[in-house]
């Protein structure tokens, strides 16, 4: 079985991507992950992809294209996967498709957990983050035993600057511009499958759970 999640930042996505992960025994695969390990084993695509990270531009479709089909080849990945943060583009889904289809593979679904700007602003804004231990929490949902201080470690928890509401419309104004065009790409595939993000976790899982099949 392999998924595609896609949604806006602080749409949830990858708390679902790690669920199905979970229940499916197949590996959660991020792109975040990848370029981590990839620079950590100083890999060839690692040393690829570094070269732009160091001059801080984005490393191009084609390169982060390679990185995942690389992840995919793996042994723990022949039962299916699910990818968390790629394809961000077409571009990016096109190289996908085509280094698929070299393999004879195709993706699955691609699963969209669909919620409203306003609330993913209203989400993102009251989350709240601890510097020191890194721990999270949510002003409404899961607050902090005494206000303003981490549970964990004792120290202040604040909100950081990409969940301010300013920077969190920016993000969402790339994400239309950018990915949202993604949801027309799979929809054209038959493979696009939507959830309404905004009911609670384990609600959202239940119904990715039913369209899956199992």
């Amino acid at each position: 079985m392999k998924i595609i999640m896609l949604g806006a930042p602080g749409a949830g996505k990858g708390t679902q991507a790690k669920q199905i992960a979970d229940k499916y025994s197949i590996p959660h695969i991020s792109t975040g992950d990848i370029f981590r390990a990839n620079l950590k084993a100083g890999t060839e695509l690692g040393k690829k992809a570094k070269e732009y990270m160091d001059q801080g531009l984005l490393v191009p479709d084609e390169l982060t294209c390679d990185l995942v089909m690389d992840r995919i080849s793996q042994d723990d990945c022949k039962n299916g996967f699910v990818l968390d943060g790629f394809p961000r583009t077409i571009p990016q889904a096109e190289a996908l498709d085509a280094a698929l289809t070299k393999i004879g593979q195709k993706m699955d679904y691609a699963v969209d957990v669909d919620v409203p700007d306003e609330n993913i602003i209203n989400r993102m804004s009251g989350r709240r983050a601890c510097l020191n231990c890194g721990a999270t929490y949510h002003i409404v949902s899961i607050p902090t035993k005494v206000e303003g201080v981490c549970d964990r470690c004792g120290s202040p928890v604040v909100l950081r600057d990409d969940d301010q509401p300013e920077t969190v419309k920016k993000r969402l104004e790339v994400y239309h511009a950018q990915t949202q065009p993604l949801i027309d790409y799979y929809k054209k595939q038959n493979i696009l499958k939507s959830v309404d993000g905004t009911q609670p976790m384990e609600e959202v899982f239940r119904a990715i759970v039913e369209i899956l099949g199992a």
